[in-house]
C-alpha cells in the first residue's frame, strides 16, 4: 500500500510537473481534515508521509497537565506516564492513531480534499508557467470545440482559442497543428484558463519576429500594428541602423518573408509603411497602396485633409472604407479624403469666396471713406456759418 502510494505521488509528479513535496503535502493536509472530521475539529492532530517509504503516521498530540480541563487537547500526567515514563507536565505527547479508524467517510473525505489540493497545485504550476509567457507565441494541436470556441492541447495544459480571438471564416478540424499568442491567463474559482489569441495585432508583430532576424536583434522596430483580423494589417516599422531598409528587411528576398506571415494568416493583406516622425509622410504612407497627391494638417485639431488623385480616390478610402480606417488608427490622426478634382473645384470656390469678402471689404471701406468725407464737408459749412 505504501510503495503504492509513492507511485502514485510521482506518477501525479511527472504528468502533472508537479514538485512531489507539494503532493505529499496536499496528501498530509487531506488526511489531517478526514481525521479531524471523524475524531473532532478540537483534536490536534498531524499527519506526516515518508517521502521514500510512504509510510503514513497520523498522530494526535495533547499537552500534559496536573488537572484536565480540556479531554481534546491536554492529558493527565498519570496517563501520560503510561506510554512514556519520563512524561513531564508541559510536555507534549502523541498517541498514533491507526489509519482504519479513520473510517469509510474519512478515507472519502480525504479522497476529495487529495484530488482538490492536487488540482490546486496543478493549476497553481500551470498559472505559473504561462503567467511569464503571455504575448509570446505557441503551438498546439486542435483537441475540438466547445460553444464555438476551440480546445488547444499545449502539451501541459489545454488552452482555449475563443470566438472572438479567431480569425474570421478560419476553421480547423480535431488534430490539426495551430499556431497562436499566448493572450492572458485567468484564474477562475473552478480552474486556471489559457486564452489564446490569432485575431490580436500583437500576433501579427510576433509572427514578423519570428521571420525577421532584424526585429529579434533589435535593429528594426515594429512601431504600430493595427489589424482587421482576416482582411488587412498594416504595420509601421522603423530601423535604427540607416544601412537597413525595415520595409525591405520584413518583405524579404522576393517577398519570402511577408508571404510566410500572409500564408500563416490565410491570406490576410498586410501593408508595411516605413514609420516617421512627419505626419503628413507616415499619412500618405499609411494610406498604402494608394497614391497620395497632397496632405494637410491641423496639428490642434490632429485632423488631415488627404488629396487622391480621381483613380487614387477608392484606392485610398478602401472597401468600405477600410483602408482609411486602418491608416487614421495606425497614424493615430482623423484623416478626410477627397479627390483631386473636388479639390479644385473647392479651390475655385474658395478663391471666388475670398475675391468676394475682399470686393465687400474694399466697398465697405469706400463708403466709410465717403460718409467721413461727407461728414467734414458737413462740418466744414457749419463752421463758416
Amino acid at each position: 500500500m505504501n510503495r503504492e502510494l509513492i507511485s502514485v505521488i510521482d506518477e501525479i509528479g511527472r504528468q502533472k510537473g508537479i514538485d512531489k513535496a507539494r503532493v505529499i503535502g496536499a496528501i498530509e493536509s487531506a488526511l489531517q481534515t478526514a481525521a479531524k472530521k471523524r475524531f473532532g475539529q478540537a483534536e490536534n492532530i498531524q499527519v506526516e508521509i515518508d517521502p521514500k517509504t510512504g509510510e503514513i503516521s497520523v498522530v494526535s498530540k495533547k499537552i500534559i497537565v496536573d488537572q484536565v480541563s480540556n479531554p481534546k487537547a491536554e492529558i493527565s500526567l498519570q496517563e501520560a506516564r503510561q506510554y512514556d515514563s519520563e512524561a513531564e507536565v508541559g510536555d507534549e505527547i502523541g498517541s498514533l492513531i491507526e489509519m482504519n479508524e479513520l473510517g469509510r467517510i474519512a478515507a472519502q473525505t480525504a479522497k476529495q480534499v487529495i484530488f482538490q489540493k492536487v488540482r490546486e497545485a496543478e493549476w497553481e504550476a500551470v498559472q505559473k508557467e504561462y503567467s511569464t509567457r503571455q504575448g509570446d507565441l505557441v503551438n498546439g494541436i486542435i483537441l475540438g470545440m466547445e460553444r464555438r470556441n476551440y480546445l488547444v492541447d499545449l502539451g501541459k495544459t489545454e488552452a482555449i482559442l475563443p470566438i472572438q480571438e479567431q480569425i474570421p471564416r478560419e476553421t480547423y478540424r480535431r488534430g490539426d497543428r495551430v499556431k497562436a499568442m499566448l493572450l492572458e491567463v485567468r484564474r477562475t474559482p473552478k480552474d486556471v484558463q489559457v486564452i489564446l489569441s490569432r485575431s490580436h495585432p500583437q500576433f501579427v508583430a510576433k509572427l514578423f519576429e519570428l521571420e525577421v532576424p532584424e526585429i529579434m536583434e533589435k535593429i528594426i522596430e515594429i512601431k504600430s500594428v493595427v489589424r482587421e483580423p482576416g482582411d488587412r494589417t498594416k504595420i509601421a516599422v522603423t530601423s535604427r541602423e540607416k544601412a537597413v531598409d525595415p520595409v525591405g528587411a520584413c518583405v524579404g528576398i522576393k517577398g519570402s518573408r511577408v508571404q510566410a506571415v500572409v500564408r500563416e494568416l490565410r491570406g490576410e493583406k498586410i501593408d508595411i509603411i516605413t514609420w516617421t516622425q512627419d505626419p503628413r509622410v507616415f499619412i500618405a504612407e499609411a494610406l498604402n497602396p494608394a497614391t497620395i497627391e497632397k496632405v494637410g494638417i491641423d496639428e490642434e485639431k490632429k485632423s488631415a485633409l488627404v488629396v487622391a488623385a480621381d483613380s487614387q480616390l477608392s484606392l485610398a478610402i478602401g472597401k468600405n472604407g477600410q483602408n482609411v480606417r486602418l491608416a487614421a488608427r495606425l497614424t493615430g490622426w482623423k484623416i478626410d479624403i477627397i479627390s483631386a478634382t473636388e479639390y479644385e473645384k473647392e479651390k475655385v470656390e474658395r478663391d471666388k469666396e475670398i475675391k468676394a469678402a475682399l470686393a465687400e471689404e474694399a466697398e465697405a471701406q469706400r463708403l466709410q471713406e465717403e460718409a467721413r468725407q461727407a461728414a467734414r464737408a458737413e462740418a466744414g459749412e457749419t463752421a463758416s456759418s
